[in-house]
């Protein structure tokens, strides 16, 4: 047996029992694994739905050309339904899209335009309005829209749904997704309810997005929306394709949370998933306590982990954000392994010998220099030793006069990768605030938390 084309490999994804995440989790959790699919997310699924619905109301003509605004993932499955169709393609994306996603896309023969994130649906600048232009301007193009287009929540009401309760034999009592467009949750959600209405539709939202609020108040509440880095989730605007009498729940999570059990999912289950995968299974612990005994959950997992690897996957990029803490801790943690000693500081208005005298009696690299109960500014001994030997007249200068700016202040339960950042940049310690109390961490206590953790 042979597939004549990759599109008809598109649906029929595994479902997979997690075992060490969901250990304390009394139901059965399946994860439905959606980069299974061939361009490796859920929106395979919607791509070739969309294109084909346009054919058939004669929208999208030979040798016309695609343009949608999207996460990325959209694209591809608009990409891999155009090259077998022999349409172009001209993608939008917001410039909080990974990397590798906009790579994949150009790589499939996609033009792709990034567009600022930081500004809102409606501005000119946003990947929204620009997909929109496009469309306008370009003669025999046709604009999706995946957030309004009835496709998108009809092919997961003819495809996902009737899959899951087949695999599950009707044995589903909880869906749990992640909403961006709305169509995976709706049409899945629909599908679900009509079979059995007591299944619980349970949607996972971000910080920075709307939808929770409006589902429990109908109020869309512009507060609510800031940038966030989670992709593919969340929306600072309300799709038509999100059915909110569907969904039974919305459960927020973090990006910290999201991107962490991200990398858990790698590790302790083998899934190399994305970012709003990791979001849809934080989300599900934190409602764990809704769960009981006999409930057989499935939580959908949109795409592949290869398209996060400078983000999820590298280290680098996770300390940046606070993200990875490594097992250190947090800033009162460092401070707590340290001596009870007293934070050694300087008044500004003292001869800079004192200073000098100071770092030798007490074998110190920096002091803080104070004004009065004020912290404005420090001296650092590689800075004074270098102007000494150049004029030895300079320490009979005040401190004031010759003193840096104030090391980096950190409240006490910062995360100790973000204290190993900071010193990274090129501080030589940070001041760690705590019930009015300054402690001071250098490099050496770093290297020390590290060598204990």
């Amino acid at each position: 047996m042979y597939y004549n084309n990759i599109l008809e490999t598109i649906g029929n994804t595994p479902l997979v029992k997690l075992n060490k995440i969901t250990k304390h989790i009394p139901a059965t959790v399946l994860a439905k694994v959606e980069y299974f699919n061939p361009g490796h997310s859920v929106k395979d699924r919607i791509g070739i739905k969309m294109i084909e619905d346009a054919e058939q109301k004669g929208i999208l003509k030979p040798g016309g050309t695609i343009i949608e605004g999207t996460s990325g993932n959209t694209g591809m499955g608009l990409a891999l339904a155009a090259i077998m169709k022999g349409y172009k393609c001209i993608f939008t994306v917001s410039d909080k899209q990974s990397k590798e996603k906009i790579d994949l896309l150009r790589a499939m023969g996609a033009e792709v335009i990034v567009c600022p994130t930081s500004v809102e649906a409606t501005d000119p600048r946003s990947y929204y309005s620009v997909a929109k232009k496009l469309n306008k301007e370009i003669p025999n193009s046709f604009y999706p829209n995946q957030y309004d287009h009835a496709a998108n929540t009809k092919a997961h009401y003819e495809t996902t749904g009737p899959e899951i309760w087949e695999q599950t034999e009707g044995r589903i009592t909880h869906f749990i997704s992640g909403v961006g467009t709305g169509g995976t949750i709706s049409g899945t959600g629909r599908y679900l309810k009509e079979k059995n209405p007591d299944i619980k539709i349970w949607g996972i939202d971000t910080y920075g997005s709307v939808f929770k609020k409006y589902h429990e108040t109908g109020e869309f509440d512009e507060k609510e929306i800031y940038p966030y880095i989670t992709e593919g989730i969340g929306e600072d605007i309300i799709p038509e394709n999100v059915d909110f009498k569907i969904i039974d729940y919305f459960e927020k999570v973090t990006d910290k949370d999201a991107f962490v059990m991200t990398r858990r999912l790698a590790k302790e289950e083998g899934l190399l998933v994305g970012n709003s995968a990791g979001s849809a299974i934080a989300g599900l612990l934190q409602m764990k306590d809704r769960l009981k005994a006999g409930d057989l959950v499935v939580v959908l997992l949109p795409d592949h982990g290869t398209r996060y690897v400078g983000k999820a996957f590298n280290d680098d990029w996770m300390r940046e954000r606070g993200f990875l803490e490594e097992g250190m801790g947090k800033a009162r943690d460092i401070v707590a392994a340290k001596s009870a000693e007293e934070l050694i500081t300087i008044a500004g208005d003292k001869p800079l010998q004192e200073a000098i005298a100071l770092l030798q009696k007490h074998n110190i690299s920096q002091i803080p220099v104070t004004n009065g109960s004020d912290i404005v500014g420090a001296v650092t001994e590689n800075t004074l030793y270098a102007k000494i030997i150049d004029n030895p007249d300079f320490k009979h200068l005040k401190v004031e006069n010759v003193m840096e700016e104030p090391l980096p202040v950190v409240e006490a339960d910062t995360p100790s990768s973000r204290i190993s950042e900071i010193i990274r940049q090129g501080n030589g310690a940070v001041l760690v605030s705590d019930n009015g109390k300054f402690h001071i961490v250098t490099k050496y206590d770093i290297i020390h938390q590290l060598a204990r953790s």
